[in-house]
């Protein structure tokens, strides 16, 4: 990975491209992000930066957190992400970045939170069949079986069984998104399609990790 920048999902909308075509975008804002801190092999054993967004009161930080700021001489930030690098970073401590590291037609990927939908049963989680709906049945949206067959009452449930439980709220990445529009006036990018998470939230594009076939 070489470049990456944290932003806040706005919604999403739609553009023309020119030859009339219509293109649904995502919004993200992308107020300018400071490096807040450098690693290298030498010195942490891997390559990354720690890149800082979004605004926050001096008094919801905790010391070790204030003092982390202290000792990069930049302002507070509210998110901190850490962003692996494959070479010797390039950056400095204190160093902006904003939405034009990004170019339009860039193949991007963005990560971000996905939408919490609850407690969910297997049919909506995993999208199971239901049992037969006869009046002898009482197995109707159970989810079956569960216990491996050994004798003595030793069964037990495997890891990875698909169970009912809540559903969304974790991390998603979308692969190969094109960013469609960079509008650094505004502090905005427009990636062609969907990302995960509701509005408001945050998320990270970065250079996508795979190449485009």
């Amino acid at each position: 990975m070489s470049k990456a920048i944290l932003g806040t999902k706005l919604g999403m909308s739609q553009v023309f491209a020119e030859n009339g075509d219509l293109i649904p975008v995502t919004v993200v804002e992308t107020t300018p992000n400071v490096v807040v801190a450098v690693k290298t092999v030498e010195s942490d054993g891997y390559n990354a930066i720690q890149l800082g967004y979004g605004e926050v009161k001096e008094k919801h930080l905790t010391k070790p957190v204030k003092g982390q700021f202290e000792k990069a001489g930049v302002a507070p930030v509210k998110y901190l992400r850490e962003v692996r690098m494959d070479e010797v970073p390039s950056y400095t401590v204190g160093q902006t970045l904003a939405a034009d590291i990004f170019a339009e037609g860039e193949i991007v990927d963005v990560i971000g939170t996905s939408k919490g939908k609850g407690f969910a049963g297997t049919i909506k989680k995993y999208n199971f069949r239901r049992g037969p709906e006869s009046h002898g049945s009482k197995n109707h949206r159970q989810p079956a079986s569960l216990g491996a067959r050994m004798s003595g009452g030793g069964g037990k449930v495997f890891k990875g069984k698909k169970l009912p439980g809540q559903m969304g709220g974790v991390r998603v990445t979308v692969q190969h998104l094109q960013v469609v529009r960079v509008d650094t006036a505004r502090n905005l990018m427009l990636v062609k399609g969907g990302i995960p998470g509701p509005k408001g939230s945050l998320v990270m594009v970065q250079a996508t990790v795979k190449p485009v076939k």
